[in-house]
Protein backbone atom coordinates (compact mmCIF):
# COMPACT_ATOMS: atom_id res chain seq x y z
CA UNK A 1 0.00 0.00 0.00
CA UNK A 2 1.50 3.36 -0.45
CA UNK A 3 0.17 6.78 0.98
CA UNK A 4 -1.93 7.61 -2.07
CA UNK A 5 -3.84 4.61 -2.16
CA UNK A 6 -4.10 4.42 1.80
CA UNK A 7 -5.78 8.28 2.06
CA UNK A 8 -7.90 6.89 -2.05
CA UNK A 9 -9.46 3.83 0.20
CA UNK A 10 -10.73 6.10 3.39
CA UNK A 11 -14.29 8.15 3.25
CA UNK A 12 -12.72 10.80 5.48
CA UNK A 13 -8.88 11.34 6.37
CA UNK A 14 -9.18 10.43 9.90
CA UNK A 15 -7.49 7.83 12.35
CA UNK A 16 -8.89 6.56 15.23
CA UNK A 17 -5.97 7.11 16.96
CA UNK A 18 -4.43 3.74 19.19
CA UNK A 19 -5.22 4.39 22.73
CA UNK A 20 -3.46 2.61 25.49
CA UNK A 21 -5.94 0.37 27.72
CA UNK A 22 -9.00 1.43 25.05
CA UNK A 23 -8.56 0.48 21.99
CA UNK A 24 -9.43 -3.27 20.89
CA UNK A 25 -10.41 -5.35 17.52
CA UNK A 26 -14.01 -3.92 17.92
CA UNK A 27 -13.36 -0.13 17.85
CA UNK A 28 -10.75 -1.07 14.95
CA UNK A 29 -13.09 -2.98 13.14
CA UNK A 30 -15.65 -0.86 13.61
CA UNK A 31 -13.47 2.18 12.04
CA UNK A 32 -12.43 -0.04 9.30
CA UNK A 33 -16.15 -0.39 8.23
CA UNK A 34 -16.96 2.97 9.05
CA UNK A 35 -14.12 4.51 6.92
CA UNK A 36 -11.69 5.66 8.82
CA UNK A 37 -8.20 3.99 9.82
CA UNK A 38 -8.88 2.33 13.27
CA UNK A 39 -5.49 1.19 15.34
CA UNK A 40 -4.72 0.10 18.73
CA UNK A 41 -1.19 -0.60 21.00
CA UNK A 42 0.15 -4.33 20.13
CA UNK A 43 1.14 -3.17 24.46
CA UNK A 44 -3.22 -3.75 24.91
CA UNK A 45 -2.70 -7.79 24.45
CA UNK A 46 -1.14 -8.97 27.31
CA UNK A 47 0.51 -11.80 25.47
CA UNK A 48 1.70 -12.52 22.28
CA UNK A 49 -0.59 -15.23 21.95
CA UNK A 50 -3.16 -12.66 22.85
CA UNK A 51 -2.54 -10.03 20.11
CA UNK A 52 -2.50 -13.26 17.27
CA UNK A 53 -5.73 -13.55 18.20
CA UNK A 54 -6.42 -9.51 17.90
CA UNK A 55 -4.36 -9.48 14.44
CA UNK A 56 -6.66 -12.26 12.89
CA UNK A 57 -9.77 -10.98 13.80
CA UNK A 58 -9.02 -7.66 12.91
CA UNK A 59 -8.22 -8.90 9.56
CA UNK A 60 -10.93 -10.63 9.07
CA UNK A 61 -13.17 -7.97 10.70
CA UNK A 62 -11.57 -5.32 8.31
CA UNK A 63 -12.05 -6.90 5.10
CA UNK A 64 -10.21 -5.29 2.35
CA UNK A 65 -10.19 -2.14 4.37
CA UNK A 66 -7.03 -0.61 6.26
CA UNK A 67 -6.23 -0.89 10.05
CA UNK A 68 -2.91 0.05 11.75
CA UNK A 69 -0.97 -1.61 14.65
CA UNK A 70 0.56 0.37 17.40
CA UNK A 71 4.56 -0.83 18.40
CA UNK A 72 6.04 0.68 21.50
CA UNK A 73 9.72 0.93 20.58
CA UNK A 74 11.09 2.28 23.15
CA UNK A 75 13.84 -0.16 25.03
CA UNK A 76 11.16 -1.01 28.59
CA UNK A 77 8.89 -2.55 25.64
CA UNK A 78 10.70 -6.77 26.16
CA UNK A 79 8.36 -7.59 24.21
CA UNK A 80 8.58 -5.57 21.06
CA UNK A 81 10.66 -8.68 18.78
CA UNK A 82 7.80 -11.37 19.36
CA UNK A 83 5.26 -8.68 18.84
CA UNK A 84 7.06 -7.82 15.18
CA UNK A 85 7.26 -11.20 14.44
CA UNK A 86 3.09 -11.47 14.78
CA UNK A 87 2.63 -8.49 12.71
CA UNK A 88 5.18 -9.79 9.78
CA UNK A 89 2.88 -12.68 9.91
CA UNK A 90 -0.43 -10.64 9.52
CA UNK A 91 0.71 -7.66 7.62
CA UNK A 92 -1.51 -4.85 8.71
CA UNK A 93 -1.32 -2.56 5.92
CA UNK A 94 -0.03 0.38 8.54
CA UNK A 95 2.54 0.12 11.82
CA UNK A 96 2.67 3.03 13.84
CA UNK A 97 5.62 3.35 16.00
CA UNK A 98 6.38 5.14 19.69
CA UNK A 99 8.09 5.94 21.96
CA UNK A 100 11.10 4.83 20.15
CA UNK A 101 12.98 4.92 16.78
CA UNK A 102 11.01 3.42 14.05
CA UNK A 103 14.30 1.50 12.75
CA UNK A 104 13.57 -1.32 14.61
CA UNK A 105 10.22 -1.83 12.29
CA UNK A 106 11.15 -0.36 8.98
CA UNK A 107 12.50 -3.03 7.40
CA UNK A 108 10.15 -6.15 8.35
CA UNK A 109 7.13 -4.41 7.66
CA UNK A 110 8.57 -2.88 4.12
CA UNK A 111 9.63 -6.39 3.35
CA UNK A 112 5.65 -7.06 3.02
CA UNK A 113 4.67 -3.77 1.64
CA UNK A 114 3.24 -1.99 4.36
CA UNK A 115 3.61 1.96 5.50
CA UNK A 116 5.75 2.64 8.69
CA UNK A 117 4.45 6.13 10.27
CA UNK A 118 6.38 7.26 13.31
CA UNK A 119 4.38 8.87 16.11
CA UNK A 120 6.81 12.16 16.98
CA UNK A 121 6.26 15.15 19.43
CA UNK A 122 9.05 17.51 18.32
CA UNK A 123 10.77 18.54 15.10
CA UNK A 124 14.09 16.51 16.56
CA UNK A 125 12.34 13.33 16.76
CA UNK A 126 10.57 13.96 13.33
CA UNK A 127 14.34 14.38 11.73
CA UNK A 128 14.87 11.34 13.11
CA UNK A 129 12.09 9.56 11.81
CA UNK A 130 12.58 11.07 8.67
CA UNK A 131 16.48 10.03 8.37
CA UNK A 132 15.35 6.67 9.51
CA UNK A 133 13.07 6.24 6.25
CA UNK A 134 9.57 6.22 7.50
CA UNK A 135 6.48 6.85 5.06
CA UNK A 136 4.75 9.28 7.60
CA UNK A 137 4.45 10.91 10.68
CA UNK A 138 2.20 11.32 13.24
CA UNK A 139 2.35 14.86 14.97
CA UNK A 140 1.36 14.54 18.51
CA UNK A 141 0.54 18.44 19.30
CA UNK A 142 -0.55 20.73 21.86
CA UNK A 143 -4.29 19.37 23.11
CA UNK A 144 -3.52 15.64 22.94
CA UNK A 145 -4.62 13.31 25.27
CA UNK A 146 -2.20 10.57 26.97
CA UNK A 147 1.06 11.80 26.24
CA UNK A 148 1.35 15.22 24.84
CA UNK A 149 2.87 17.23 22.60
CA UNK A 150 3.23 21.01 22.93
CA UNK A 151 3.44 22.67 19.72
CA UNK A 152 0.53 24.22 17.80
CA UNK A 153 -0.89 21.40 15.54
CA UNK A 154 -0.48 24.16 12.36
CA UNK A 155 2.77 25.09 13.44
CA UNK A 156 4.16 21.78 13.79
CA UNK A 157 2.10 20.72 10.37
CA UNK A 158 3.79 23.75 8.67
CA UNK A 159 7.44 23.07 10.16
CA UNK A 160 7.37 19.51 9.04
CA UNK A 161 6.25 20.19 5.44
CA UNK A 162 9.35 22.40 4.86
CA UNK A 163 11.41 19.03 5.78
CA UNK A 164 9.38 15.96 4.75
CA UNK A 165 6.62 15.22 1.83
CA UNK A 166 5.32 11.83 3.04
CA UNK A 167 2.26 11.29 4.58
CA UNK A 168 1.48 13.93 7.58
CA UNK A 169 -1.03 13.06 10.23
CA UNK A 170 -1.44 15.92 12.64
CA UNK A 171 -3.03 14.93 16.14
CA UNK A 172 -4.05 17.50 19.20
CA UNK A 173 -6.90 18.54 20.61
CA UNK A 174 -9.13 17.63 17.27
CA UNK A 175 -12.58 16.24 17.73
CA UNK A 176 -15.17 17.04 15.08
CA UNK A 177 -14.87 17.63 11.23
CA UNK A 178 -14.35 21.25 11.05
CA UNK A 179 -11.19 20.78 12.93
CA UNK A 180 -10.06 17.60 10.33
CA UNK A 181 -10.98 20.20 7.32
CA UNK A 182 -9.04 23.12 9.02
CA UNK A 183 -5.74 20.33 9.74
CA UNK A 184 -6.45 19.52 6.11
CA UNK A 185 -6.52 22.96 4.44
CA UNK A 186 -3.17 23.78 6.68
CA UNK A 187 -0.87 20.88 4.59
CA UNK A 188 -1.98 17.65 7.05
CA UNK A 189 -2.40 14.21 4.97
CA UNK A 190 -5.04 12.50 8.12
CA UNK A 191 -6.27 13.27 11.57
CA UNK A 192 -5.24 11.53 14.76
CA UNK A 193 -8.68 11.33 16.99
CA UNK A 194 -7.91 9.83 20.19
CA UNK A 195 -10.56 11.67 22.97
CA UNK A 196 -13.68 10.99 20.41
CA UNK A 197 -13.59 7.75 20.21
CA UNK A 198 -13.23 6.80 23.38
CA UNK A 199 -16.56 7.74 24.54
CA UNK A 200 -18.05 5.52 22.08
CA UNK A 201 -19.61 2.24 22.75
CA UNK A 202 -16.96 -0.18 20.93
CA UNK A 203 -14.40 1.88 23.03
CA UNK A 204 -12.83 -0.80 26.01
CA UNK A 205 -12.89 2.37 28.15
CA UNK A 206 -14.87 1.88 31.86
CA UNK A 207 -18.22 3.83 31.60
CA UNK A 208 -17.64 5.97 34.18
CA UNK A 209 -14.51 6.95 32.19
CA UNK A 210 -16.78 7.32 29.21
CA UNK A 211 -19.53 9.29 30.92
CA UNK A 212 -16.22 11.62 32.26
CA UNK A 213 -15.28 12.65 29.52
CA UNK A 214 -18.89 13.83 27.89
CA UNK A 215 -19.32 15.35 31.32
CA UNK A 216 -16.08 17.83 31.39
CA UNK A 217 -14.62 20.16 29.33
CA UNK A 218 -10.54 21.49 28.87
CA UNK A 219 -10.62 23.36 31.59
CA UNK A 220 -10.98 19.89 33.75
CA UNK A 221 -7.77 18.85 31.99
CA UNK A 222 -3.81 18.92 33.49
CA UNK A 223 -0.81 18.58 31.59
CA UNK A 224 2.03 17.10 33.96
CA UNK A 225 4.85 14.72 34.00
CA UNK A 226 4.22 13.50 37.28
CA UNK A 227 2.19 9.95 36.90
CA UNK A 228 4.18 8.67 34.09
CA UNK A 229 7.38 10.29 33.68
CA UNK A 230 6.68 12.59 30.87
CA UNK A 231 4.02 14.48 30.10
CA UNK A 232 0.33 13.46 29.54
CA UNK A 233 -3.11 14.56 29.60
CA UNK A 234 -5.23 13.78 32.74
CA UNK A 235 -8.98 14.61 34.41
CA UNK A 236 -8.45 16.36 36.80
CA UNK A 237 -11.35 14.90 38.65
CA UNK A 238 -9.80 11.26 38.15
CA UNK A 239 -6.87 11.95 39.80
CA UNK A 240 -8.72 13.88 42.76
CA UNK A 241 -11.01 10.73 42.83
CA UNK A 242 -7.84 8.90 43.52
CA UNK A 243 -6.74 11.15 46.38
CA UNK A 244 -3.88 12.67 43.94
CA UNK A 245 -3.27 16.64 43.85
CA UNK A 246 -3.64 17.56 40.19
CA UNK A 247 -1.22 20.23 40.71
CA UNK A 248 1.32 18.62 42.49
CA UNK A 249 1.88 15.46 41.44
CA UNK A 250 5.83 13.62 41.65
CA UNK A 251 6.63 10.89 39.61
CA UNK A 252 7.88 7.41 41.19
CA UNK A 253 10.73 7.25 38.97
CA UNK A 254 9.96 4.46 37.05
CA UNK A 255 8.66 4.16 33.04
CA UNK A 256 6.75 1.00 31.65
CA UNK A 257 4.87 0.68 28.88
CA UNK A 258 4.09 -3.00 29.80
CA UNK A 259 0.03 -3.42 30.60
CA UNK A 260 1.17 -6.17 32.79
CA UNK A 261 3.57 -4.16 35.51
CA UNK A 262 2.61 -1.66 37.83
CA UNK A 263 3.30 1.58 36.70
CA UNK A 264 1.22 1.17 33.44
CA UNK A 265 -1.69 0.17 35.32
CA UNK A 266 -1.93 3.73 36.20
CA UNK A 267 -3.33 4.58 32.85
CA UNK A 268 -6.80 1.84 33.70
CA UNK A 269 -6.80 3.91 37.13
CA UNK A 270 -6.40 7.08 36.48
CA UNK A 271 -8.10 8.91 33.03
CA UNK A 272 -6.71 10.57 30.41
CA UNK A 273 -8.02 12.89 27.61
CA UNK A 274 -7.45 15.05 24.83
CA UNK A 275 -8.49 19.18 24.29
CA UNK A 276 -11.53 18.28 22.01
CA UNK A 277 -13.65 16.52 24.62
CA UNK A 278 -15.63 20.18 24.58
CA UNK A 279 -17.33 18.79 21.67
CA UNK A 280 -18.49 15.07 22.70
CA UNK A 281 -22.02 15.05 24.00
CA UNK A 282 -22.80 11.59 24.54
CA UNK A 283 -21.69 7.62 23.62
CA UNK A 284 -22.67 6.49 20.72
CA UNK A 285 -21.25 3.68 17.84
CA UNK A 286 -18.26 4.88 15.88
CA UNK A 287 -20.13 4.57 12.74
CA UNK A 288 -22.78 7.41 14.60
CA UNK A 289 -19.44 9.37 14.70
CA UNK A 290 -18.53 8.87 11.80
CA UNK A 291 -21.55 10.13 10.31
CA UNK A 292 -21.42 13.35 12.42
CA UNK A 293 -17.84 14.10 11.22
CA UNK A 294 -18.11 13.60 7.71
CA UNK A 295 -21.31 16.19 7.77
CA UNK A 296 -19.12 18.72 9.57
CA UNK A 297 -16.32 18.30 7.60
CA UNK A 298 -18.28 18.71 4.34
CA UNK A 299 -19.59 22.31 6.18
CA UNK A 300 -16.29 23.40 6.62
CA UNK A 301 -15.22 22.47 3.34
CA UNK A 302 -17.64 23.85 1.77
CA UNK A 303 -17.79 27.36 4.00
CA UNK A 304 -13.98 27.53 2.89
CA UNK A 305 -14.98 26.81 -0.67
CA UNK A 306 -17.58 29.84 -0.15
CA UNK A 307 -14.66 32.03 1.56
CA UNK A 308 -12.20 31.38 -0.96
CA UNK A 309 -14.45 32.13 -3.85
CA UNK A 310 -15.18 35.89 -2.44
CA UNK A 311 -11.71 36.35 -1.93
CA UNK A 312 -9.89 39.03 -4.15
Amino acid sequence: MTPQELLAALRLPVVAAPMFLVSGPELVVAAARAGILGAFPTQNCRTPEQLDEWLAAIASGAGDAPWAVNLVTHRSNTRLADDLALVAEHRPPVVITALGSPRPVIDTVKAYGGLVVADVIDLVLARKAIAAGVDGLACISAGAGGHTGHLSPFAFVSAVRDLFDGLVTVGGGIADGAGVAGAVAGGADLVYMGTRFLATTESRAADDYKLMVVAHGPDDLVVSDGITGADASWLRPSLQAHGLDPDHLVHDGVRSYDAAESPAKKWSQLWSAGQGLQSIRSVNPVADVVDDLEREFRAAAARLDRVAASAH
